[in-house]
């Protein structure tokens, strides 16, 4: 099939498959001028007939589809779940999307996304931020000490991710994974987000550590810089 132009295609769907749905927005890539050959429709759909949310992936109109449908109540539901990991991504969708369709009830979701996403993520405590400097330090002894061309390369991605969620979250930020990574990091410092990506693409090319290290040290001195003594957990627990 002949592929459609991205919104007349998301049109199309609406109109063949959601005739009497209340709202519907398309979302993602293809709407922030982002889109790659590779690249769905993701089209969130508000029906109060509907039961239960569901996921659906779909092929149609010459594209891959993505379906986030809600009745008019179970998206607070996802609001809440994304709020609680830091990655608003349903936020995003409804606040981003071009409108499809709507009968009047997309005002009050849209400022309720807007104001969570403009709230920010719920603020780490001082044991949650010393829990993550032990842990982001026991990796860091570990990409240090590794003679392992194999291992090495895994300790650097999990150390990628442990710093990238520190830096974020401790800026009160939201975080996300895979390509959301990069973008996050930029939205929130350019220069930072430059530091950090030539510091593990040194790395991955070169197998040079240096930068990484220097990074992670940059990361966790506010904070108190690496941490060993003297962490536990469940001690207190325990002994009561």
């Amino acid at each position: 099939m002949e592929r459609l132009e991205p919104i007349k295609a998301a049109h199309r769907f609406i109109d063949t498959y959601f005739t009497n749905c209340n709202a519907a927005i398309l979302a993602g890539s293809v709407v922030r001028g982002q889109a790659t050959a590779t690249s769905d429709l993701d089209i969130v759909i508000f029906d109060e007939k509907i039961e239960a949310s569901y996921r659906e992936s779909v092929l149609e109109f010459g594209w891959p589809i993505e379906l986030f449908v809600h009745n008019l109540s179970s998206y607070k539901d996802f609001f809440l779940m994304d709020y609680n990991i830091a990655k608003p991504s349903m936020q995003r969708m409804v606040v981003e999307g071009i409108v499809l369709r709507d009968n009047g009830i997309l005002q009050d979701i849209r400022q309720e996304a807007e104001k969570m996403l403009e709230e920010g993520p719920k603020e780490w405590t001082e044991d949650t931020i010393r829990t993550k400097r032990y842990f982001i330090s026991d990796v860091l002894d570990d990409f240090i000490g590794s003679d392992s061309e194999q291992e090495v390369i895994f300790i650097a991605s999990t150390l990628s991710f442990l710093l990238y969620e520190f830096v974020l979250r401790v800026n009160k930020q939201w975080i996300g994974t895979s390509k959301w990574m990069v973008r996050s990091l930029q939205q929130y410092d350019t220069k930072f987000a430059d530091e950090f990506i030539a510091a593990f693409d040194t790395f991955y090319r070169n197998r040079e550590k240096v930068k990484i290290i220097l990074l992670a040290d940059k990361v966790l001195q506010p904070y108190g810089g690496k941490l060993f003594a003297g962490f536990s957990i469940g001690k207190d627990i325990i002994q009561k």
